[in-house]
């Protein structure tokens, strides 16, 4: 790959890999990542914009499932008020 020739593109690549193997604090993120890179990448040579657009999409939606599960499981929890009719 002619860009690793370049040392500041290594470093710059060495640095990204090592966050990457960090652990993950935002759901979502990897997966919508490399789906976003995909697309970019099929769009033309936008790859990074659309991993980050990715990340951020998919950082969303796992947000947004976790909330609909939490209240799922919430109102399964709760209380049947005595008066209220039975089917």
């Amino acid at each position: 790959m002619p860009a690793l020739r370049h040392p500041l593109v290594a470093t710059l690549a060495a640095a990204a890999l090592a966050i990457a193997a960090l652990p993950a604090q935002a759901k979502g993120c990897i997966k919508g990542a490399v789906v976003g890179g995909v697309a970019g990448h099929v769009a033309g040579k936008h790859a990074v914009a659309g991993a980050v657009v990715g990340c951020a999409v998919g950082h969303h939606l796992a947000a947004k499932k976790e909330r609909e599960e939490r209240a799922a499981a919430r109102a399964a929890a709760a209380p049947v008020p005595a008066s209220a009719p039975r089917p």
